[in-house]
């Protein structure tokens, strides 16, 4: 027995009545399905790009105009498309397989556990050291959720020890989505980039593998930034065992495909300078809100050095309303930390003025928590303490933001408020955290946090090196200073 993932059904999806079914790719366009339904969220959000992968393969958009006359569903006409592909989409058998190397693979077989991320590797298991990862959870998979485990692992592949690659965007990237909050094909054809139905020769498990250890490398199609391979890459190099009910172990060898120069349009970038060469974002294992905004929700005018996802830039210039599902896998080299779910508000159809207002706004928080931070150093030591501190700030001041975003969408200029609320929230947690037993402590230390305190008030009203770091992003009028004294 196998499966084939573009004829049969197997992506469990909820419905808009509460109920639950499986169905075939094609069937993404019915009217009442609302997104898909596996037991994890990396499965889902990894479901979500590869029913877009799937409609750029076979029938995406030539140009804007045809995307916006194509926005209604028409499952019967995506069907006819994706048949044509479906002799590459078998899971098993002794033709092509999906995301697996064209021939098979010897060896002994590792634990199916090992296409999750949060699974403990060998040495780890070996080591007793899996706290924050897990062993042995899944012995078997069935054919459908060893698929998409499959996809989700070639799509985010992390670092893997010698010769195994990472995905094409490094281990765990950030992934962004637009979400217009209607049904699933809405968001698949939001995201969807323009282009031309690929070939299915394209696909990297139709030809042998481009074998890396000798230095040969794989890039964007000439002319193109991407390819239909960014959405269905084979950075590892892996063959599926299997009985005839369910998947029960892999085969993988070192050295698959190694990517270069890619950028996949679900997610932004960024670069060191102007001119060299562009890298994808990754997650922070921290509550993803408005600090992390800049070159992921908002891009600085004039800066050349992030890019948001192509498909955010798309969706700006279509003035479609919604919101982003920003989501990935924070790593730390080879370690999980967490994965990162979030759903972000879309300002959409901002003026190039409110959106630099945005970003001063957000640079201003920055400068405020890095006062803070400075200001916490009599009571508090470098590291995960005054770290802690640093994240509440952001997340205390989170709602205040959202509504001033708001305002400055309407046009409106926040910034006084917006300086009000940092100084409000710096001046509690410094209070909360420095005072309590303060007239317990010795002469000299109860000098310096008060000296702490009076340089914190200070900068947030714009004096020093600090308050300009506040005060400049927010446009506001900074002090006068005695002649001789510098602001």
């Amino acid at each position: 027995m196998s499966l084939n993932l573009i004829d049969e059904p197997w992506i469990p999806v909820l419905c808009t009545d509460g109920s639950r079914r499986i169905v075939a790719p094609w069937q993404m366009g019915e009217p009442d399905i609302v997104q898909p339904d596996w037991p994890r969220p990396d499965l889902n959000i990894a479901c979500l790009e590869f029913l877009i992968g799937l409609v750029f393969l076979a029938d995406p958009p030539a140009d804007s105009e045809e995307w916006d006359a194509r926005r209604d569903a028409d499952p019967q006409r995506l069907r006819k498309k994706l048949s044509h592909y479906a002799p590459a989409f078998n899971l098993l058998g002794d033709g092509p397989r999906f995301l697996q190397d064209l021939e098979p693979l010897s060896g002994e077989g590792n634990p199916v556990d090992m296409l999750f991320i949060d699974s403990a590797g060998a040495n780890t298991a070996r080591n007793n050291a899996d706290v924050m990862v897990h062993r042995s959870r899944y012995d078997r998979l069935d054919f459908p959720m060893a698929a998409m485990a499959l996809y989700t692992f070639q799509a985010d592949a992390p670092s893997g020890g010698a010769g195994n690659r990472t995905s094409m965007r490094g281990g765990g990237p950030l992934i962004t989505l637009v979400d217009p909050e209607r049904m699933l094909w809405d968001l698949v054809w939001a995201n969807t980039p323009c282009g031309q139905p690929a070939n299915m020769e394209k696909l990297p498990w139709m030809r042998p593998t481009r074998v890396s250890d000798m230095g040969q490398q794989t890039s964007p199609p000439e002319g193109e930034l991407f390819g239909v391979e960014a959405f269905f890459g084979m950075p590892r190099r892996l063959r599926l065992l299997h009985d005839d009910e369910a998947v029960t172990g892999v085969i993988q060898k070192p050295w698959g495909t190694n990517y270069i120069l890619w950028k996949h349009p679900l997610s932004p970038y960024y670069r060191m300078k102007p001119g060299s060469e562009w890298l994808p974002k990754h997650p922070r294992a921290e509550h993803f809100g408005y600090r992390n905004w800049l070159g992921v929700m908002l891009q600085k005018s004039g800066s050349d050095l992030s890019e948001q996802a192509l498909c955010l830039r798309d969706w700006k210039e279509r003035k479609g309303g919604g919101s982003v599902i920003v989501a990935g896998w924070s790593m730390d080299n080879m370690k999980p930390r967490d994965f990162i779910l979030s759903r972000q508000p879309l300002l959409s159809a901002l003026s190039v003025e409110a959106e630099g207002r945005l970003v001063g706004l957000i640079q201003a928080a920055e400068a405020a928590a890095a006062v803070l931070n400075h200001a916490l150093k009599p009571v508090l030591a470098d590291g995960e303490a005054r770290e802690a501190e640093r994240e509440e700030f952001f997340i205390r001041t989170e709602t205040k933001f959202l509504i001033h975003a708001q305002a400055t969408k309407r046009g409106e200029n926040p910034a006084p408020a917006w300086l009000a609320d940092l100084r409000a929230q710096a001046l509690r947690q410094f209070d909360a955290t420095a005072l309590p037993g303060l007239n317990q402590r010795n002469v000299q230390m109860i000098g310096r946090i008060t000296e702490a305190r009076r340089s914190l008030v200070m900068a947030f009203a714009g004096y020093g090196k600090l308050g300009g770091d506040i005060f400049n992003p927010l446009d506001l009028a900074r002090p006068e200073t005695r002649k001789g004294k510098a602001a």
